[in-house]
């Protein structure tokens, strides 16, 4: 008959276990009171006041403005112009336009020099765009196909 060991043991780890916890769950209780407390306390004496000086004010001031000016772009006649004037013979690349300056810039690949006139030509006839012109241009000699990959500027009106 093999012989039984003590549970003894096991019963006074499970006490103790017991006692911490609740011991712990204690203090808990009381840190947690002591944070409503100190919060309560907090919200009473009323909110913090932070000073900023006026140098952040200013350039807070010209981001605000810089984020107004952007979103009173003409976004709808931009793109229904950008729109107007593609071809199959162009894809454009990127189009970036800069709020405070007034100027809209496309990147393009068209497939030869005379898309891209065309292109710059259609662009240039666009209501809301004037002063449309090549800023640059290159033909991409590694396609075998030698596209012409080309930058234009035009002012929003």
């Amino acid at each position: 008959m093999p012989r039984r060991r003590a549970r003894w043991p096991g019963f006074l780890l499970l006490a103790i276990s017991l006692a911490l916890a609740a011991g712990l769950f204690v203090r808990h209780r009381e840190a947690q009171l002591e944070l409503t407390r100190l919060v309560a306390a907090a919200d009473l004496a009323g909110p913090q006041r932070r000073v900023v000086p006026p140098a952040r004010l200013d350039e807070e001031a010209k981001n605000a403005e810089a984020v107004v000016r952007s979103l009173t772009l003409p976004w709808a006649t931009l793109v229904q112009a950008v729109e107007r004037a593609s071809t199959r013979d162009v894809a454009l690349l990127q189009l970036q336009p800069d709020a405070e300056s007034r100027v809209l810039r496309l990147t393009a690949e068209a497939r030869n020099r005379e898309a891209m006139f065309e292109y710059v030509r259609r662009l240039g006839a666009a209501p809301g765009l004037s002063d449309t012109h090549v800023v640059s241009h290159q033909v991409q000699r590694d396609d075998p196909l030698r596209p012409v990959q080309f930058s234009v500027q035009a002012l929003l009106r």
